[in-house]
């Protein structure tokens, strides 16, 4: 089962699922976008609003009875950006932003873990973000919303580890900026320099890693590697990582100017 897969990494993720072998059942906002991205993987999708507990349940309980073996991973990829500094989002902004990043997955994780644990067996994985790992400037409340879910995810499976659930799994995958349509148009935006920062990844290559990690669960990955080293390492320093945010921010603009290179007058 796979959020917010109507397009971009949703999608790239269903289809690296599924050429994995899995029954892959897509879901989206957008019930006719994720029908048509469903076509070539089986066309088993539904509309779900990941802030809609109840409806997140129907899906679970769905998904474990229209698949052999019952529900055996739900990835948590819905999510939206919003750029800007902090005191520039109004209250319903910030309220969106949490609500669909950290609590939309939150109440994807808990549906399945309904379903999972009495299977005694499933694997739930969360697309986090670098952005969940240290606080990206111009992305301030985004990060706050995926450092929950980094929290939450791991706290959770420490609590299915002390429940004596050793056959359900949280992992976390954790990309640099990922090349689809929540940056094609933030090439001019300061607010969005901290993903411009490092490797800007395409969806296909984040996919496998996707798929590789619901073959071999771990708590967190990182992608690239050393991305996560080297933002662990800023976290802990907190005082270098402010004085390096003049380097941050050249850095990330030469990024977005060498990424506009790349895709050229239309960045989709």
């Amino acid at each position: 089962m796979v959020t917010g897969a109507a397009g971009g990494l949703g999608r790239a993720i269903a289809a690296a699922l599924h050429a994995d072998g899995w029954t892959v059942l897509l879901t989206d906002l957008d019930a006719d976008a994720v029908a048509a991205a469903a076509a070539p993987f089986g066309g088993w999708s539904r509309a779900l609003d990941v802030r809609d507990e109840a409806a997140c349940a129907a899906v679970a309980a769905e998904a474990a009875g229209g698949a052999a073996g019952g529900l055996g991973l739900w990835v948590n990829n819905a999510g939206i950006l919003v750029t800007g500094p902090s005191w520039t989002h109004d209250a319903a902004t910030r309220r969106r932003l949490v609500e669909v990043n950290a609590l939309g997955a939150m109440n994807g994780t808990l549906a399945a873990l309904e379903v999972m644990r009495p299977q005694g067996h499933g694997h739930v994985l969360n697309v986090v973000s670098l952005a969940g790992l240290i606080a990206a400037p111009g992305e301030t409340v985004y990060a706050a919303s995926k450092h929950a879910l980094l929290a939450f995810s791991l706290g959770t499976l420490s609590d299915l580890r002390m429940a004596g659930l050793r056959g359900v799994h949280v992992s976390c995958l954790c990309p640099d900026g990922i090349w689809t349509p929540m940056l094609h148009d933030r090439l001019d935006d300061p607010g969005a320099l901290a993903s411009f920062t490092g490797s800007m990844l395409t969806p296909e290559r984040v996919a496998a890693r996707a798929a590789r990690l619901a073959r071999r669960p771990r708590p967190v990955v990182s992608l690239p590697r050393w991305r996560g080293a080297q933002v662990r390492l800023l976290d802990a320093l907190p005082r270098l990582a402010l004085a390096l945010t003049p380097v941050v921010r050249a850095t990330g603009r030469a990024g977005q100017r060498r990424q506009r290179r790349r895709v050229g007058p239309n960045p989709s």
